[in-house]
């Protein structure tokens, strides 16, 4: 059902700064950016390995644009550091029905717009050993696509 660790999500103040310190340090470059502007964040992902067709691992940097967004809610609460962790499968929709059978929370009553094209859904931290936890459709995938990407449920 997940078959590996699509991207560890980040919360930071600023994007620039923290996409430098990470390709000066671990040489990994920006392959994608995107505003959100409903989740109310700047994002960039940063390829850790593999090509960009679904199968790579990344770090994933947010920024929030407004105060009202959860990662705003995040930072002033935690600072930055790990936000989620996201775990891929082929199929958004039936991984959130089963976990979601299995008692845990699924956040998103249906997958919504990830980045990159993505569908995605979050589970509750409190039912995944306090990590906000990811699911993550690449794009190209069957699943209606609505909503945003990044989700506070504190």
């Amino acid at each position: 059902m997940l078959s590996r660790i699509d991207h560890i999500g980040i919360a930071c103040f600023d994007l620039d700064a923290t996409a430098e310190l990470y390709r000066r340090v671990h040489g990994f470059e920006v392959t994608h950016e995107e505003v959100n502007e409903e989740q109310g964040v700047r994002e960039a992902m940063l390829r850790v390995n593999g090509t960009d067709d679904g199968q790579a691992t990344y770090l994933q940097l947010l920024e929030p644009v407004r105060e009202d967004s959860p990662v705003a809610a995040f930072l002033a609460r935690r600072g930055e550091g790990v936000h989620h962790i996201a775990f891929g499968t082929s199929d958004v929709a039936a991984a959130a029905a089963e976990i979601g059978g299995a008692g845990v929370r699924v956040l998103d009553e249906s997958p919504r717009a990830g980045s990159m094209g993505s569908s995605i859904t979050f589970l509750h931290p409190k039912d995944c050993g306090g990590v906000l936890t990811e699911l993550v459709q690449a794009a190209g995938a069957e699943t209606p696509r609505q909503g945003g990407n990044t989700a506070d449920p504190e």
